[in-house]
């Protein structure tokens, strides 16, 4: 019971924290765009001399933002209910489907299950496993 509460929990602090990061995001998008003259806020395409081009793939909508929220969530829970992972505390980002795993263990088979784990979540595209094996001693 205590388990399925942690995880319950976990999830609902990492969701609450995305959306409200979304949320902000677009407030002082908002606000920013209010604040411009007309010219500038027109579409880059209809100013003379410029073309449209892409947002940059380090920005994230905040639909795209609660689904790493959500896959991060998958993961930490896995990690935790895992018997060669639960005794370790692995820090879990997700950026676009990408999965990043940090901090230390005590051996290559914790290090493995981890990449193991993380890949076997939906959504996830790529794991990074920047896991340090602590040496012995």
């Amino acid at each position: 019971m205590t388990r399925i509460f942690i995880k319950a929990l976990l999830a609902a602090a990492v969701l609450g924290t995305s959306v409200l990061t979304g949320c902000a995001g677009s407030e002082s998008k908002k606000e920013t765009t209010a604040s411009q003259p007309a010219a500038a806020r027109k579409p880059a395409a209809s100013q003379p001399g410029t073309t449209s081009q892409p947002a940059t793939t380090d920005q994230q909508s905040a639909g795209e933002s609660v689904d790493d929220a959500v896959v991060t969530a998958k993961v930490k829970a896995k990690l935790v209910d895992d018997d060669v992972t639960k005794a370790y505390q692995i820090q879990v980002e997700t950026f676009q489907g990408t999965v990043q795993l940090s901090g230390s263990v005590d051996s290559e088979e914790a290090r493995s299950r981890a990449t193991e784990l993380a890949k076997d979540v939906g959504g996830v595209k790529d794991v990074k496993n920047s896991l340090q094996v602590r040496k012995p001693g």
